[in-house]
């Protein structure tokens, strides 16, 4: 496995474990869905898809880019600031890589507040810092693991879960090994070079190991968290 597909890698084997204890046939609203990448994870669930579907693959031409982008599956089309359904009308809102890509993503919080049954759950994953992608739909380049705690707490939800996704050592490796590519796309005459010293970092990280504990208290990939909505 390529070390820049770690980050997805982890991602998607958390969501599948915790999509899998959902219980059979409950409905589940994946918000900001896309290419509908999580869809087969929820087989055994009602499922019901929301995007807002403007963005093509190539958005303003600038960051990172993904080429194709198909939506044209998506259930609801709408903004998800303002979703058209009833309160209270899923037992489960996943919302997985979207937050940075939302102008006000306090305000999505608020609706899926208001779309999620009492005690239902919130499964939420988005990066702690990313690079520029799906512009110009990029707001925010990450959340701490603060942001969750603290309004989370003010929308009527409890955590349950809150883990990060690698550590800074993990992140660290990931940008190293983009160097050469990105050195090469933004003409650098040396990228040759960082070719080279992605191998001799690559090295570095297999032979270090792991330190004494984890350092995501510095950075990670992005933070998973699972919350329940509070009951009346």
């Amino acid at each position: 496995m390529l070390w820049t597909n770690v980050n997805e890698a982890n991602r998607q084997a958390w969501l599948k474990q915790k999509l899998a204890g959902i219980p059979a046939d409950s409905r589940i609203l994946d918000a900001g869905a896309g290419q509908l990448l999580n869809r087969l994870l929820c087989s055994h669930l009602n499922y019901v898809s929301q995007d807002f579907c403007q963005y093509d693959g190539s958005g303003d031409g600038q960051g990172l880019q993904v080429g194709k982008w198909d939506t044209s599956k998506i259930d609801l089309v709408c903004d998800i600031v303002s979703i058209p359904e009833p309160d209270a009308s899923f037992d489960v809102i996943l919302c997985s890589e979207v937050l940075e890509h939302i102008p006000d993503p306090l305000k999505a919080i608020e609706e899926f507040a208001r779309l999620l049954k009492p005690a239902g759950k919130l499964i939420l994953t988005a990066p702690f810092s990313s690079l520029v992608h799906l512009s110009p739909y990029h707001y925010c380049t990450g959340f701490s693991r603060y942001w969750y705690e603290y309004h989370l707490k003010r929308y009527g939800f409890e955590i349950e879960e809150l883990v990060s996704n690698g550590d800074w050592f993990a992140y660290c490796q990931q940008e190293l090994m983009r160097l050469g590519s990105t050195a090469r796309r933004y003409g650098y005459w040396s990228w040759p070079l960082a070719y080279i010293l992605s191998i001799f970092g690559a090295l570095y990280f297999k032979l270090s190991g792991h330190g004494l504990r984890k350092a995501d208290d510095l950075a990670c990939f992005g933070w998973h968290c699972v919350a329940k909505k509070k009951a009346l």
